[in-house]
């Protein structure tokens, strides 16, 4: 079985859109959360001929290693693509989260998506044309006020991603990230009285929008994929500009 992805994170948002729409493409799913009300709805809407659940918590590795040999033994132990979406966002000063809340953030975004990669490993290698499509975020590009650690952590999904992509090509492994701006799940939802720069920036894109993107990248991976147009335009001066002018830029953004 060529056509089949992982995604981490499907129970809500980003994730389950993407499982939908590579299901509906013909793409059989391995769908994994730890929230298993949520992944039991997912089964049951996409059916069990085209998708798989599994219960992982991403930091945790044997529940992680379990899941994926669960999903290979569906697929001949092949790994077409590994979507690794799971992630959690914790806004505000810096000092006002406790530094357990800003270790979790850490520990799920950036441990988590390193306890994914390792264990897929096999399954990739085995798999012709394999690819990986990373979560990353817009924050990867500069340091964000009220978004301290998690603009942080997907800094990590950024080097993660670039220095994957030139140590799995001889495996025939392609390692890619998506780069949105604030996207509108439950996850941004929860945290927008954090900060002002969602009301300054804008909440406008759409989990489907960003699932779209995942498909985007099968048919043409690009290293780093920036998401809306806004950000797309911005993206090639954030890599070139001085760090003065983002930092005033941002700053400006911040303190308004």
């Amino acid at each position: 079985m060529n056509d089949c992805i992982f995604i981490t994170g499907a129970g809500a948002g980003i994730g389950r859109e993407t499982a939908r729409l590579f299901a509906s493409r013909g793409w059989f799913v391995g769908a994994a959360d730890r929230d298993e009300a949520a992944l039991a709805s997912l089964g049951s809407e996409l059916g069990d001929e085209c998708c798989s659940t599994h219960i992982i918590d991403v930091v945790d590795e044997a529940s992680v290693r379990q899941g994926l040999a669960d999903f290979a033994s569906r697929t001949g132990g092949q790994l077409r693509l590994l979507h690794n979406n799971a992630g959690i966002l914790k806004v505000g000063p810096f000092e006002e989260i406790s530094l357990a809340a800003h270790r979790a953030v850490v520990e799920v975004n950036v441990i988590g998506l390193m306890t994914v990669l390792h264990a897929a490993f096999p399954y990739l290698k085995a798999t012709p044309g394999a690819q990986v499509v990373n979560m990353s975020s817009a924050s990867a590009a500069y340091g964000i006020p009220d978004f301290a650690s998690y603009s942080a952590s997907k800094h990590a999904v950024r080097a993660m991603t670039e220095a994957l992509d030139i140590e799995w090509e001889p495996h025939d492994i392609r390692v890619c990230d998506l780069m949105p701006p604030f996207v509108n799940t439950g996850m941004v939802q929860q945290n927008e009285q954090g900060s002002r720069l969602f009301e300054r920036l804008g909440v406008n894109l759409t989990p489907d929008v960003v699932a779209a993107q995942v498909w985007a990248q099968v048919k043409q991976p690009r290293l780093h994929r920036p998401i809306s147009m806004q950000f797309r335009a911005l993206w090639p001066i954030a890599k070139s500009a001085p760090t003065s002018v983002t930092r005033h830029v941002l700053r400006k953004l911040w303190r308004q």
